[in-house]
């Protein structure tokens, strides 16, 4: 019998036949972890009374509060430059060379086709946009890795997802992602593996990224796209070593088809407080108070291209607030080189260094009561960005620049002059 892509990658890194269903003892590529999540992990290795230690694996990215915001936060980070320094660990990223976790591991090359990647944050399911196995999990499991560079993996169940065609102008990988939630729910992959078949060429891989980034909020373990000329092409300047591509066996057992015309994608936003409560922009009525663009979701310099594209030659609405967070340092000097920053500070628009913050909820840019924000992120919980009578709304890049400036959930191709 054939295997899925996950089946393939969990069953050569574990050295079995593995299918869905079984549990296998995977030796890991990389394990990943951030100023968050890595001071209980460094704490949990320290337990396990080892000197053993896969230094060269290991990945430590501050990235939720940066620059840190308080003491407990300065804390934190200190605690992981420390063990950084203590272990002479080569994979630090110290703020200034650093930015979102996501982006880095994937602008660093430690991502790459047929890696098996874990990380101590839900969205390590971003790099099966480049055809990696990859999946969160938790601090303690993190010092686990740390320590034995193996993890115990139970071989997810895989949903088929066929797209054809093109997208339409100002849609993307974040309308598709937000209407498949919408369909299936926000368990409607629960420990499974979403792949990803048919016309994957016309989705760019900044797109893929985004999408396999919310594979987490259906419920997937991962979100994972085949390799192609355009994945070879975007990691060829920084993949780190080799790496082998993985593809499905053409008779390869999925426990569900599902199939979209990307054609007919509409810009969606997902109304609070789940990402399933998905309709199409043009049925929305909401004024906003904030606008974020940016994140380890849609944070890439390609969603900064798009954002100033719309917002070129216009201003943001009277009392609305446009957040502009790349995701990386090296978006940022993109951004400069480009002359996208310019464009969006001429429309007025707040731009912070790369940080994760106001994504979580941690700090600049928290909402306060009865305020409503529209955000490229990838949650809208209550109170995630802020006081819990808050509202997010979840939109792609193209629908929070269009917004900032009408002031309310628009598409571009609602504002005036268009």
């Amino acid at each position: 019998m054939g295997k899925t892509i996950a089946e393939k990658i969990l069953s050569e890194k574990s050295g079995t036949d593995a299918y869905a269903g079984q549990i296998v003892m995977a030796n890991i590529d990389y394990v990943m972890v951030n100023d968050v999540t890595g001071p209980i992990a460094f704490r949990e290795y320290a337990k396990l009374g080892t000197d053993k230690m896969y230094k060269d694996r290991m990945v430590l990215i501050p990235d939720h509060y940066v620059p840190a915001k308080d003491i407990a936060s300065a804390e934190q980070a200190k605690e992981m430059r420390e063990f950084a320094h203590k272990h002479e660990l080569p994979n630090y990223y110290e703020i200034g060379k650093s930015g979102v976790c996501h982006q880095l591991m994937v602008e660093e090359g430690f991502a790459a086709p047929g890696r098996l990647i874990v990380g101590a944050d839900s969205h390590t399911c971003t790099y099966g946009g480049i055809n990696a196995f990859s999946t969160g999990i938790g601090s303690t499991e993190a010092a686990a890795a740390f320590a034995t560079g193996k993890l115990w993996f139970k071989v997810p169940e895989t949903i088929k997802v066929v797209v054809k065609g093109k997208f339409r102008r100002n849609v993307g990988g974040k309308d598709l992602i937000l209407k498949i939630i919408t369909d299936i729910g926000v368990d409607g992959a629960n420990y499974k593996a979403l792949e990803f078949h048919g016309d994957v060429c016309n989705i760019s891989v900044a797109d893929r990224l985004a999408i396999s980034n919310m594979a987490i909020e259906a419920g997937g373990k991962a979100g994972i796209f085949p390799c192609d000329e355009l994945t070879r092409k975007y990691i060829e300047d920084t993949v780190r070593g080799e790496y082998t591509p993985v593809d499905a066996d053409p008779d390869a057992k999925y426990c569900r088809v599902l199939e979209y015309d990307l054609y007919q994608i509409e810009p969606m936003v997902s109304y609070p407080h789940l990402p399933s409560n998905g309709r199409p922009v043009r049925e929305a009525d909401v004024r906003i108070d904030q606008a974020y663009l940016g994140s380890c979701t849609n944070g890439r310099i390609e969603d900064m291209r798009i954002g100033a594209e719309i917002v070129k030659g216009r201003k943001v609405a009277p009392g609305v607030r446009f957040l502009v967070v790349p995701a990386s340092q090296k978006v940022y000097r993109q951004m400069v080189e480009e002359g996208l920053m310019q464009i969006f500070l001429d429309a007025g628009a707040f731009i912070s260094g790369p940080t994760c913050g106001a994504c979580l909820g941690g700090y600049m840019g928290i909402l306060a009561a009865g305020e409503k924000a529209v955000s490229s992120t990838n949650r809208n919980f209550i109170g995630r960005m802020g006081d819990k009578a808050s509202e997010v709304y979840l939109a792609g890049p193209a629908t929070v620049a269009a917004s900032a400036i009408a002031g309310r959930i628009v598409t571009p191709d609602q504002l005036e002059g268009n």
